[in-house]
Formats: C-alpha cells, sequence, structure tokens
C-alpha cells in the first residue's frame, strides 16, 4: 500500500511514518492541510492517515474538499476528541475509521490493514438512484441516461445527499460538507443549490428524487 500522513506534529508523524515503513509501507508525510489536500487529490495513494488540527486548512476541511472532489481513496483519521458528536461528524464527513489519540501504534496498525483487505470491486465510483447516476471517477451526472451538466458546488451537494440516499440530512450538515466547516450555517445557500438541482435534475420528470423534509433538511429518494 502507498499511503499518505497529514499530521503536523513532527514526533507524531515521524513516529507514524518510520512504523509503517517497518511494515513495508511507502508512506509520504506532510505537514499541512493545502498541501496534504493536493497531494491525495492528484498522486494515487491507497490511504490516506489525517489529522484532524492542521495549519491552512483543517482535517475536516481536506475531508470534504477530497470528498467534493469525487475522491473515495480511503481516509483513516487521527484525532483528540473522543466524543461522540466529533466521531459522528467525521464520519458522516466521509472518513471510513478513526484512530483517538494518544494511541498504541498497533491499533493504528490493525486498523491500516483492515483498510487493506477490504475489497476493492465493493467500492464502486457509481452513484444511482433510480435512473439518476452520479460517476464519482468521470463527475459526470445522468438522468435516463442524459448529461446534466452541474457547477462545482451543485455537484458536491447532489453527490453527499446521493451517498446520503433515503436518509435526511441537515442544512447544517450539507453546508459544511459543501463549504467547509467555518462557512455561516445560517446563510439560504444550500437552499439556492437545491432549487438549481430541482431544475436540472427534476423538472423535466414526473418522478421527483430531490425531497424537502420540512424543518429538517433534504433528501435524495425515490
Amino acid at each position: 500500500m502507498k499511503i499518505l500522513v497529514i499530521e503536523d506534529d513532527p514526533t507524531v508523524g515521524q513516529f507514524v511514518k518510520r512504523g509503517l515503513e517497518e511494515q513495508r509501507f511507502g508512506v509520504d508525510l506532510v505537514a499541512d492541510g493545502e498541501t496534504g489536500e493536493r497531494m491525495a487529490s492528484t498522486d494515487a495513494y491507497d490511504l490516506v492517515i489525517l489529522d484532524m488540527r492542521l495549519p491552512g486548512k483543517s482535517g475536516l476541511q481536506v475531508l470534504d474538499g477530497l470528498r467534493a472532489r469525487g475522491s473515495h481513496c480511503p481516509v483513516l483519521v487521527l484525532t483528540a476528541q473522543d466524543a461522540v458528536d466529533a466521531k459522528v461528524q467525521t464520519l458522516r464527513a466521509g472518513a471510513d475509521d478513526y484512530v483517538t489519540k494518544p494511541f498504541a501504534f498497533e491499533e493504528l496498525l490493525a486498523r491500516v490493514e483492515a483498510v487493506s483487505r477490504r475489497p476493492r470491486a465493493l467500492t464502486s465510483a457509481a452513484l444511482r438512484v433510480d435512473d439518476l447516476v452520479l460517476d464519482r471517477d468521470t463527475r459526470e451526472v445522468r438522468r435516463t441516461g442524459e448529461l446534466v451538466e452541474l457547477t462545482p458546488k451543485e455537484y458536491a451537494v447532489l453527490e453527499y445527499l446521493m451517498r446520503h440516499a433515503g436518509k435526511v440530512m441537515s442544512r447544517t450538515l450539507i453546508t459544511e460538507y459543501a463549504w467547509g466547516y467555518h462557512f455561516d450555517p445560517g446563510t439560504n445557500i444550500v437552499d439556492v443549490v437545491i432549487n438549481h438541482l430541482r431544475k436540472k435534475i427534476d423538472a423535466k420528470h414526473d418522478r421527483k428524487l430531490i425531497h424537502t423534509v420540512r424543518g429538517v433538511g433534504y433528501v435524495v429518494r425515490t
């Protein structure tokens, strides 16, 4: 496996890098979020180990950015926060697993090995809801085979909803995913983007796929 470690603490970073290299993994180490996101987006890694507190961009922003680009590379999060809410937020943002600091290297290694054993064939690049298909490799969206042109933010919101198809996602969660953790949750930008998506995806079809759950948020379902 080729692994990217994004960790700004030099002691922790070198500890993880050295331990993984002793297990014959290929490891790159970077110390800031912006560089880490760029490398994770452009190079072929089998796993990203991601610290949450990073300079430049937070770990959550890096994770959001990767998923918004359609990356489905496994991400193992390192976090000092052991509260349930923090773990739930991390997993909902697209993390595959997490390790709480301080940690034993044996635990980290076991989780890395567990990810490496997962069959890649189970990870499909295409998300489907009825006749709506989103291809995360090509970033193309089609309904009944017809190409739907979307802006980057429209794509990010739709991809997030389709990854959680059938589940109602709140405006706050959608905002954090598509615009970053620090984006003002009081804005109506989510509603604006949803309206645009409805015009492009649902307007010409009798069967609507994007639904509002009043007072809660939005869901994609048949």
